[in-house]
């Protein structure tokens, strides 16, 4: 049982490098012949650093035959200059490559993470998602350049620095390799946990950003609650969690930087021991062991190169692994360029025994809905809460597929629409109307990027913004603050309704769009809904049947189903659940509450 198991684990592993090797490439490709210049400059400074033992050998051979020392001191100096002017240029090509690689996954990431579908991001925590294109990408910017061009320097030095120390005495070569290997067997054990370390810290990263945005989503909410204390100690769990793992981490990495000083120290003190015997015995010549002892200390950076690129690739993995788990969640295809809409009738909306749950296993949502809505009009869904109505406007607009059954848009399965083209001719309100950090002016362009002085000055109007305008001190230009933090509940609900409407859509979508309105601009809302319905198809979704009651057809459903269609004096009169619910909400047949 535990032999056949560990082949396949053997191969899992080999697997995720390989997967985690290709990924690295992935990032380098576009910058490689930038890499390779680093690299060449690196290797022109480390053989500049090879080659400084030798020529001190001639000078000491230089001082015993009592030759002159000028030449030599001369070439040294060169030496040093050229090398040390390599490796700095060296140093800089791929410091800004790193920056540029963590540039490009950080634009590749953010892309993707718009993407994704809703069902993807109710999965995930959202300040998880914001992690991996802050902290883990930036670990991209040690792995993708620096740990590959120490790895390829320190081996081919290495290699080097072992040809010319066999070559001044193969027994002091025995003697180093001999305490070397020993020594970085130890250390190959440690590596993994350095991986390890760095993907629990990294996730413990994930949940702290998680919690900050979920105090910032709440920030009034938790200074009313008093909870200001407990949430710190929630995000302050996440850091400490994050840290112990960091300090495991560091215990790991410090634990292999000593194995690497131990193994050259012991190396020393045993080539030293060896090589003096051997100069005493005039088997080699002192200039000989001096060469050979400054080849062991030069062995130390290639060695450590060779440990800081194993130590940032076990660290860079565990980002890998984390941003390419966002590859793999469900996306949608990304936008594409469409010509300007010319096409400006109501668009049509049918539902053809449309089922939907949110997952297997889980409750159905929607069970059998079937409803059709002609060009123009206004058509209200009503029911009780639960009912299904909001899940028909996310049905809509694909932000979830059907479980089974069509959902049509002008007699056409919107499965077969080009995302970006359905949705370009919805106009859609939120249930909580989100208002974005920025202007007014921003946030009422935000669906309609083109849209003139004039269109915004109409819109305002229609909407009385035009009244909240002049009093703000900047007009368009004002801050509205974090999602919208200085305006009220029921200019949040206007500018989103504004800003739908300046989208030009041909189909609108209101998800209880006027429920935080006074009683006056409710009434003049209504008006702009009616006057828009002359040549849109709007669609609302109401839990205040007084601002459905002049719909041309009101849907009413329950329990995932549609229950009855019709005029609101029809349901009053046929339905009992309608009834039911104007009678609650003292609603009379022409639609004035309270009487």
């Amino acid at each position: 049982m535990n032999t056949a198991s560990a082949p396949e684990a053997t191969g899992a592993e080999s697997l995720r490098v390989r997967e985690t090797l290709r990924a690295l490439y992935g990032y380098v490709r576009p910058h490689r012949w930038a890499v390779v210049l680093g690299l060449l400059l690196a290797l022109v400074g480390a053989a500049g650093g090879l080659l400084q033992p030798l020529a001190t050998k001639a000078l000491v051979d230089r001082l015993s035959s009592g030759d002159t020392l000028a030449t030599v001191l001369l070439a040294l100096t060169v030496l040093v200059l050229l090398s040390t002017v390599a490796e700095a240029f060296g140093a800089y090509v791929l410091e800004r490559t790193a920056e540029s690689v963590v540039l490009a996954a950080r634009r590749s990431l953010v892309g993707r993470l718009l993407r994704l579908r809703l069902t993807a991001v109710d999965r995930m925590q959202p300040g998880d998602l914001m992690s991996r294109v802050t902290s883990d990408t930036t670990l991209l910017r040690a792995v993708s350049t620096q740990a590959v061009v120490n790895a390829a320097t320190g081996a081919l030095t290495l290699v080097a620095a072992v040809v010319v120390m066999a070559f001044l005495d193969a027994v002091l070569l025995g003697v180093t390799l001999v305490v070397v290997v020993v020594v970085g067997a130890g250390a190959a054990l440690v590596m993994p946990r350095i991986g390890e370390a760095a993907e629990r810290s990294q996730a413990a990263v994930g949940e702290m950003s998680t919690g900050l945005e979920r105090v910032f989503g709440a920030f009034r909410t938790v200074k009313a609650s008093g909870a200001e204390a407990r949430e710190t100690a929630r995000v302050e769990a996440s850091a400490r969690r994050a840290w112990r793992h960091g300090v495991r981490g560091a215990k790991w990495e410090a634990l292999l930087g000593t194995a690497d000083n131990l193994a050259v120290e012991l190396a020393f003190l045993a080539v030293l021991a060896v090589g003096g015997a051997r100069v005493a015995s005039g088997d080699i010549p002192v200039s000989t062991l001096i060469a050979f002892l400054l080849y062991l200390f030069y062995l130390m950076e290639p060695v450590y190169k060779l440990v800081e690129a194993a130590s940032a690739y076990q660290e860079g993995a565990a980002a890998i692994s984390r941003i390419k788990e966002v590859d793999r969640l469900a996306a949608e295809p990304p936008a594409t360029c469409r010509p300007a809409r010319t096409e400006v009738r109501p668009a049509s909306v049918r539902f053809e025994d449309v089922s939907f749950r949110y997952g297997p296993g889980l409750p159905y949502i929607h069970q059998g809905v079937d409803f059709e809505v002609p060009g123009a009009g206004l058509t209200a869904f009503v029911g009780p809460s639960g009912a299904g109505k909001s899940t028909v406007f996310s049905l809509i607009e694909r932000f979830y597929e059907t479980t089974g059954g069509r959902v049509l848009v002008d007699g056409r399965d919107i499965r077969q629409w080009p995302l970006s083209d359905l949705r370009s001719v919805i106009g859609y309100v939120e249930q909580d109307a989100p208002v974005l950090a920025g202007t007014l002016r921003e946030n009422l362009v935000f669906s309609a990027p083109g849209a003139t002085d004039d269109d915004i000055r109409a819109v305002l109007a229609r909407t009385r913004l035009d009244t909240l305008v002049d009093r703000l001190p900047h007009g368009l230009d004002t801050l509205v603050g974090h999602r919208g933090s200085k305006l009220s509940g029921g200019e949040r609900q206007r500018v989103a309704i504004a800003r739908a409407l300046l989208r030009k859509p041909r189909l609108l979508l209101l998800d209880e769009a006027t429920s935080q309105l006074d009683a006056v601009n409710e009434l003049a809302l209504r008006d702009v809904i009616a006057e828009t319905a002359q040549e849109t198809t709007v669609l609302v979704v109401a839990h205040r049947l007084s601002t459905v009651t002049d719909a041309d057809r009101i849907v009413v459903m329950d329990a995932g189903r549609v229950r009855a269609t019709g005029t609101h004096e029809e349901l009053v009169a046929e339905d009992d659940l309608y009834a039911q619910l104007a009678a609650t909400q003292l609603l009379t047949p022409t639609g004035h509450p309270g009487r």
